[in-house]
């Protein structure tokens, strides 16, 4: 007799392997089904290049949620978080600015530019922190409904109004406006530093189609300010052993606990029993049984692909089909023979150890996302860099290091059709290196490999559709109780016994685990598995 499970995870990332982690902690027979060699998703680790390990995709951990790291006893299973102490920003004309941990060493850095930035960024970053303090508790919740008239739902709405009423008059009209204004303006109520502003408002763009002066970009900064580690605010930074070290840190507290994790493993389908999903079936024809399939791919592979559309009904397929992605970045990852050396703060220095961005002011953000709205890449784009052998050698040889490029824009729909990209991969590989030729200008004379991701790779390679590194945009109209959809934000499917748990849930992107949560929880209180 075929073996029979509680819960069947389909996919490996993460958010799935948390989800797995949790449900075999309670006792429930869990099957993960991941198509790739390797575990992680976009959260993985891989030699591309001897004695190289590189984080291909995502390469800083900002928002892992802190219970998840107790729950689960990550640092038990070898989860190592280092911390990054600097934000560098080098401008091409020969100066540059550093932001630290240290307030006293920022303000002096900032003072260079604005003596009056100076002074307000605490400030700035104490009402951040307030305003944070509203929307963080939302990460570790399932969306309530706000058309159900069940009491526990209505509790739930009333204690989110209590909590916003809490905030008081003055930060909720600041709320409201966060909510249409643009990162960029939302800055200039603040500060006067062109360069300040350009390379804070970044954090308003990541993961959208969109520019820095777009309305709802200044609420997406709020979403990305709030990374933590061990509760500290604003903190970013590496796995050690590159970000494939959560997922498999995850993925051995899950084994512990009992589930079963299957590599090389591709689901062609979700097995459907009238309107109920039953199991799963392999691309090798293999099945697989289970109470309930919870899936780990995003909401159009789930439905369109894994469930198909001739299963669904028409509101469900339009739906979906509204469910925007429009990817907007790619990824360059260097193996180099040298530590780079910044024309403008030359040397192996502290600033270094963090993250550097190629962000000079609004005005080249702009004119970056004005060249992807005409279905091209940036000729010279936004760069987040990070240079993680600094902090940890044992991701490249003695001497040698990896940097990671994270490239925005580089839009999924190019202008010759997504399908093309193979075509345009070297001019915009060339294009991240000749841009940052400028800064580093002997940048190419230590290069011994080079990995270019566009955002059709990222399609066809890792499975995110578009190229979207967060399933789905976070844009506000596709945030909280409607991501991906009203009628299923708290993680069911209107196909029965079918879950979801990644990305395109709430509370969203990057290496948070909460989806993975949350939608465990859900299950099990739905009485599901």
């Amino acid at each position: 007799m075929a073996k029979r499970y509680d819960a069947i995870i389909v996919g490996g990332g993460h958010n799935g392997l948390v989800c797995a982690a949790y449900l075999a902690r309670a006792g429930r027979k869990v099957l993960v089904l991941e198509k790739r060699r390797v575990l992680g998703g976009a959260a993985v680790t891989e030699e591309i290049y001897p004695g190289f390990r590189f984080s291909v995709l995502s390469y800083v951990v900002s928002l892992l949620r802190p219970q998840i790291i107790r729950d689960l006893e990550l640092p038990k299973y070898g989860l190592e978080i280092l911390p990054l102490d600097a934000s560098f920003l080098p401008l091409p004309d020969g100066r540059s600015l550093t932001r630290w941990g240290d307030w006293e060493r920022t303000r002096r850095e900032i003072s260079k530019f604005s003596a009056r930035d100076a002074e307000v960024l605490p400030e700035f970053g104490k009402l951040m922190v307030h305003m944070s303090r509203f929307v963080k508790p939302l990460l570790d919740m399932a969306p309530p409904d706000p058309t159900s008239f069940d009491p526990r739902e209505l509790a739930r709405l009333g204690k989110l109004g209590k909590s916003f009423t809490e905030l008081g008059p003055d930060l909720q009209r600041l709320k409201y406006k966060m909510l249409t204004m643009s990162a960029a303006d939302f800055l200039d109520m603040w500060f006067e530093s062109d360069e300040l502003k350009g390379v804070m408002s970044v954090s308003g763009i990541i993961g959208t189609f969109l520019g820095v002066r777009s309305p709802g970009t200044a609420y997406v900064l709020l979403h990305h300010y709030m990374g933590e580690i061990d509760g500290v605010f604003r903190s970013w930074g590496f796995s050690k052993g590159g970000t494939g070290g959560v997922s498999l840190a995850i993925a051995r507290s899950a084994e512990a606990a009992g589930a079963e994790i299957r590599t090389d493993a591709p689901v062609a389908k979700v097995l459907l029993g009238g309107d109920a999903a039953e199991g799963v079936v392999l691309e090798n024809g293999d099945e697989f049984r289970a109470k309930a399939v919870v899936s780990a791919v995003d909401p159009r592979r789930t439905f369109f692909g894994l469930v198909g559309k001739e299963h669904l009904d028409d509101e469900t397929i339009t739906a979906i089909g509204n469910y925007t992605y429009r990817g907007s970045s790619g990824k360059v990852n260097l193996a180099l023979d040298a530590v780079p050396d910044f024309t403008c703060r030359p040397g192996t220095g502290p600033h270094l150890y963090g993250d550097i961005a190629i962000a000079p002011n609004v005005r080249y953000l702009e004119k970056a996302y004005d060249e992807a709205k005409e279905g091209d890449f940036s000729s010279r784009p936004y760069m987040n860099i990070v240079i993680p052998s600094l902090s940890d050698p044992t991701v490249a040889p003695p001497g040698k290091h990896v940097m990671s490029i994270f490239v925005q824009y580089a839009p999924y729909h190019i202008k010759e059709g997504p399908e093309q990209w193979p075509l345009r991969k070297d001019a915009f590989g060339e294009a991240v290196l000749s841009t940052l030729e400028e800064y580093c200008p002997k940048i190419r004379d230590s290069i011994l490999h080079m990995q270019v991701i566009t955002p059709w790779e990222m399609e066809q390679e890792y499975g995110l559709t578009e190229g979207n590194i967060f399933h789905g945009e976070l844009s506000l109209e596709q945030l909280f109780f409607l991501r991906p959809t009203a009628k299923m934000a708290r993680y069911r499917t209107p196909v029965r016994h079918l879950w979801m748990c990644a990305s395109g849930t709430h509370p969203g992107g990057g290496i948070m685990g909460a989806s993975g949560m949350l939608a465990a929880r859900e299950l099990m209180k739905a009485g599901g598995v």
